[in-house]
């Protein structure tokens, strides 16, 4: 399941990284979805979005070039913590666990100074690839985690992820690969027929 990290630096990774008890097809027609968590549908022009800002972002940093080469599986990643992020939002609003703003701006000074400054800490989450814009979620989702741990303990919380994530019925269009229940992760599809999503298709994410 996701693992929550105590490091704030390093929230994303606990969703990136993490491996929740996720259960999907894969094979179900879902036009213009790159993936489907109970009734919310993934879109794939919301997915090419985000990478965008990503890659944008980085491009943009004296380190690009290395960012860049570092997140070849950017699309993918992306929409793996999408997933991830509306499972613990589930799982939240189902138990009564909430952030507020002044919460969450606490948490991005804590951050800010553990990591050396904004400047820093924003280059922490552009190498995990998340964009500036997208860091206040990721730095939510880290909230949210550390509020199920207190209230439940850090076992039922992942109880609770697992059965939320059930419940849901993950869903991936296998053009972006097929969803690994023991690493809650998408992982690309081999058949033939399939055109790999890559960086110079014309619906390329990384």
């Amino acid at each position: 399941m996701i693992r929550r990290r105590t490091a704030l630096s390093v929230c994303a990774v606990a969703l990136l990284a993490a491996a929740p008890a996720l259960t999907a097809c894969g094979a179900t027609a879902h036009p213009g979805a790159a993936a489907v968590v109970g009734n919310d549908r993934i879109t794939v022009s919301q997915l090419q979005g985000q990478v965008k800002q990503v890659r944008e972002a980085q491009r943009s940093s004296p380190q690009g070039p290395q960012l860049v080469a570092n997140s070849a599986r950017l699309g993918q990643d992306t929409l793996v913590r999408l997933i991830q992020y509306r499972i613990v939002e589930k799982a939240a609003k189902d138990n009564g666990v909430e952030i507020s703003r002044r919460e969450l701006q606490e948490q991005r000074v804590r951050a800010e100074r553990a990591t050396g400054g904004a400047e820093a800490l924003q280059g922490r989450y552009l190498a995990l690839g998340i964009a500036p814009d997208q860091m206040d979620r990721a730095l939510t989702m880290d909230l949210t985690r550390a509020k199920l741990d207190r209230k439940f303990g850090a076992a039922q919380a992942v109880g609770i992820l697992m059965r939320t994530s059930n419940a849901l019925h993950v869903d991936v269009n296998p053009r972006y690969g097929t969803w690994d229940a023991e690493r809650g992760t998408a992982q690309p599809r081999q058949e033939p027929w399939l055109r790999p999503v890559t960086s110079s298709g014309g619906q390329g994410l990384a």
